[in-house]
């Protein structure tokens, strides 16, 4: 086979760029990979889900700083990986749940630097929020929840200007725990002031209170957008934070979530007396 010579050569490369250099050459090509990008299709099918996770992550930032705004600490917790959890605990009780560092309640804040800086060192990280300092959260069943909710949700609209609120964010746990946020009863400024409660909940005597927890100071839940191993639903808000909007008083939500969760507690076990709280 007689060898092209370089002036052939020359000529048919010239040719080939004056093809590529033609606009439906170029929308033609647009799928091919680009020089340097490793053989990844961006305008293809390759790209989409380094949008998707781009814009997901966008949106995770968002749920958190404006949970940070609202006033919630936050602290980087550990998130599901595999079969297990990110922690190199082996056999972790809780994989995805809880603090990375034991030091959580110290580390927990609402600084957007720092925030921020998590964030970039740990995309995948959860996070958690300190209770018993801004806020404290009411954790129950949510067959309960969903009820209590309906309750108070029909209450809104008659509550007065310049009021207590009646609500204020509500989150779902999964498929089985709601979370409402309320006002803290942790921080009196006379500390002879403070008063324990039987529903008091530690991330440590969580299973003793397998009804109505009541997480106060020493205690935390995850928020929003935090994934949960083996489900796809995660922890999501029902009722977002709005940074600047009060939130109600624990005591103004305990009778109906306790109401609500004993309705439950005789549904479920069949019980002739309602509990105060579902029981195990």
């Amino acid at each position: 086979m007689e060898r092209e010579s370089r002036i052939a050569q020359w000529l048919r490369r010239r040719a080939e760029r004056a093809e590529a250099a033609r606009p439906g050459a170029r929308s033609a090509e647009r799928g091919a990979p680009a020089r340097g990008s490793g053989g990844r299709r961006w305008g293809g099918r390759g790209g989409q889900p380094a949008a998707e996770a781009a814009e997901a992550a966008r949106d995770r930032e968002v749920l958190l700083l404006t949970a940070a705004e609202a006033g919630f600490p936050l602290a980087p917790a550990a998130h599901p990986s595999g079969y297990g959890c990110s922690c190199v605990r082996i056999g972790c009780p809780t994989p995805g749940r809880h603090p990375v560092s034991f030091a959580w309640q110290t580390q927990a804040t609402t600084d957007r630097a720092q925030i921020e800086r998590w964030l970039r060192a740990e995309p995948e990280a959860n996070f958690i929020t300190a209770t018993g300092r801004a806020h404290d959260v009411l954790d129950v069943p949510a067959e309960a929840g969903y009820a209590a909710l309906a309750r108070l949700e029909e209450r809104e609209p008659a509550a007065d200007a310049g009021v207590e609120p009646v609500l204020g964010p509500v989150a779902l746990l999964g498929e089985g725990r709601m979370l409402f946020f309320t006002k803290t009863r942790g921080t009196p400024e006379d500390e002879d002031e403070w008063w324990p409660c039987e529903l008091d909940s530690h991330p440590e005597t969580m299973e003793e209170h397998p009804g109505l927890r009541w997480h106060c100071r020493g205690s935390y839940v995850l928020l929003p957008p935090s994934r949960l191993p083996d489900t796809s639903e995660g922890v999501r808000w029902l009722r977002s934070p709005s940074p600047g909007s009060p939130l109600p008083e624990p005591l103004a939500l305990l009778e109906t979530l306790t109401d609500a969760c004993a309705e439950y507690a005789l549904t479920a076990d069949g019980r002739e007396e309602p509990a105060p709280w579902p029981v195990r």
